[in-house]
């Protein structure tokens, strides 16, 4: 039997390469963005283009994805947005913004993904942090907040599921090279010289001494989802950053 996994955030970096990895693996693919697709849609899915910081959007993507599929086997909350300025310069709205694209959706979307995934006798959550949860930097504060809440999120959801056999663990990639980093690297921490040398910056900061790429986290995302791989991982944080949380920052 064919699994299914629903992919948020499927469109950009670290989502199309875990949409492409899935596919790869057998799995039937139902991918969620606000932004298109464009071509390349594994065939045998369900691309839907909505917004999941609006509920009622969240609403209607399950009700599509239910009347694609009786039942789930993973979840992976990937999409979120970043905001990149001063505490103290941010607003009400961009603060709110970040809350129900990076934490709100992930509530409500384990939340109507719980009859499928029950239906299917049981599966995986994989809600996709960073590793701002834990160690993070100047000017990404509502990105950061939003991140490490969504750690205690994934703890108190692990609670919750395990006696429905799903299990929820969360990964938290560091510098990845994405759209959305490449679009972060304006803050002035790598640097300020062209993006290739913003790259090289960063990844001279890393203990690996490089950026990751979306195909390395995609592996970690499935390793958590499939069932043979990570049975006995639940409510857990796996960090997946070339070992830059590992290094002290005074060294």
């Amino acid at each position: 039997m064919n699994k299914t996994v629903l992919i948020t955030g499927a469109a950009g970096g670290i989502g199309r390469a875990t949409v492409a990895l899935f596919a790869e693996k057998g799995w039937r693919v139902i991918g969620v963005d606000r932004a298109s697709f464009g071509d390349g849609f594994p065939q045998n899915g369900l691309f839907i283009q909505s917004d999941i910081s609006r509920p009622e959007d969240m609403h209607a993507i399950f009700e599509k994805a239910h009347a694609f599929t009786d039942s789930l086997h993973a979840l992976v909350n990937n999409a979120a947005m970043q905001i990149a300025k001063p505490l103290i310069e941010t607003t009400v709205e961009e603060w709110d913004a970040v809350m129900s694209s990076n934490l709100r959706s992930v509530f409500l979307g384990v939340k109507l993904a719980h009859p499928l995934l029950k239906a299917g006798g049981g599966g995986a959550v994989v809600n996709v942090s960073s590793v701002h949860a834990i160690q993070t930097s100047a000017n990404i504060a509502a990105y950061a907040a939003s991140k490490g809440g969504l750690l205690a999120l994934t703890r108190a959801m692990a609670i919750e599921f395990a006696p429905d056999a799903i299990r929820v663990n969360a990964i938290l990639p560091g510098a990845v090279d994405t759209p959305m980093l490449r679009a972060g690297l304006g803050r002035g921490h790598a640097g300020h010289g062209d993006m290739q040398e913003r790259l090289d910056n960063l990844a001279r900061k890393t203990v690996s001494g490089k950026v990751g790429k979306p195909e390395e986290i995609a592996h970690a995302i499935y390793f958590l989802a499939d069932n043979e791989q990570s049975s006995f991982m639940t409510g857990q944080a796996l960090v997946v950053d070339g070992g830059a949380t590992a290094r002290l920052s005074t060294e």
